[in-house]
């Protein structure tokens, strides 16, 4: 399998470590808006080679992995699937716009792509895709984050949110998902996964709350419908260099990654 990697910070720069050892991988390339970011870690691989850009790529790849921001994902999906190439999508918030969602889904159909959306930083959303196909009547996702988290996040200035005087936990956001994937474009990609997954952006309440004491990421998922009631708590150890990502959604990359190569699906 050739893949590239598009994005070189935490989760792809884990991502690729875990992708050089594979031995069903043959080539890994990879690419960042920071060329050197990308040239710096091909340097530490065996199979890992830094390009200026994606496109030129897509005639050799057989899987594209979206590690980078909503933005980048919106712009390149359409690109991608359109070619007829897998993509694996981490900023899943780049999903949130129904038209759009409905338009690329189309198109991959009609190449015969697949998108590919790990579980990420939350667990729970097995037993949300099985209740999916009964009636669901309530999903909430309430995520606590440590306040530096959410550093220079426009939301909180614009509603005069300082966090530096948060000293206790404090609800900052309340309202549907769809909103709050606008708001929180690199901090809540969960709640798109689960909004997806589930009964809808506009359906889909979202708490965010940001606690000065915690030094996880966590996020607790209820899901209420005729089949019963789902409650799941995931508290994420985030990275050292970049607090608003946790290590799961890593790790998440590198399972689904595995499955695809191995093509093993137990647990779906």
């Amino acid at each position: 399998m050739r893949l590239a990697i598009i994005g070189c910070g935490s989760i792809g720069g884990e991502l690729a470590e875990a992708a050089d050892e594979m031995a069903e991988v043959k080539r890994i390339y990879l690419t960042d808006q920071r060329g050197l970011a990308a040239e710096a870690l091909a340097s530490r691989l065996k199979k890992a080679v830094a390009i200026r850009s994606i496109e030129p790529e897509l005639y050799h790849c057989d899987l594209v992995i979206e590690a980078a921001s909503q933005a980048a994902a919106g712009d390149l999906i359409p690109k991608v699937v359109g070619r007829g190439v897998d993509m694996m999508i981490m900023s899943v918030s780049a999903l949130a716009d129904d038209d759009y969602r409905k338009n690329v889904y189309e198109t991959a159909r009609n190449t015969g792509a697949r998108i590919l959306v790990p579980s990420g930083a939350v667990c729970g959303t097995d037993g949300l895709s099985s209740a999916s196909v009964g009636r669901i009547d309530e999903v909430e996702l309430t995520t606590t984050k440590n306040p530096e988290s959410l550093l220079d996040v426009p939301y909180l200035k614009d509603n005069g949110i300082d966090i530096s005087k948060i000293d206790r936990p404090t609800v900052i956001y309340e309202g549907t998902a769809r909103e709050a994937v606008k708001l929180f474009p690199k901090n809540v990609n969960v709640a798109a996964t689960v909004s997806i997954m589930g009964i809808g952006f506009d359906r889909t309440k979202v708490k965010i709350v940001l606690d000065p004491a915690t030094r996880s990421n966590s996020h607790e998922l209820i899901v209420k419908g005729e089949f019963g009631e789902i409650v799941s708590r995931t508290s994420n150890v985030p990275y050292l260099n970049n607090q608003s990502t946790s290590h799961l959604a890593a790790l998440s990359a590198i399972s689904a990654l595995k499955r695809v190569i191995r093509n093993d699906w137990v647990g779906i």
